[in-house]
């Protein structure tokens, strides 16, 4: 499985990045990062990727605008969006633009196994 993590914090992509690989130790994954939307769009059209976990607030371009030009462009990959606003109106559009889940930052590991469990990815 390929993942590619997008978040403009550094620290936060290695702490997600960290315990992914905590999550899958012996399976063959590839975890690689993206610091803005841009390179997740372009992450995302290369067709490597199985899955993403993508930030809404980023700069250059912000997640909302991704997954606009995923669900547009008819790219197929997951998307699992990120997020410290937590306002049902973002967890709705978001829902809407074709993500499969809505999780609120900070990240803890349960929440992140559980999510990836109920999505058939462990």
């Amino acid at each position: 499985m390929s993942i590619i993590v997008v978040d403009d914090s550094r620290s936060a992509r290695r702490v997600l990045c960290r315990e992914l690989q905590e999550l899958f130790p012996i399976e063959d994954i590839t975890i690689d990062e993206a610091v803005n939307g841009l390179e997740a769009l372009q992450c995302a059209r290369s067709g490597k990727y199985d899955l993403m976990f993508l930030d809404l607030t980023m700069p250059v371009m912000d997640g909302f605008d991704v997954l606009r030009t995923i669900k547009a462009e008819g790219i197929k990959i997951k998307v699992i969006v990120l997020s410290a606003d937590i306002q049902p109106k973002a967890q709705t559009l978001v829902r809407e633009l074709g993500a499969l889940e809505f999780m609120c930052k900070p990240l803890d590991c349960d929440a992140v196994l559980e999510v990836l469990r109920k999505n058939n990815f462990i």
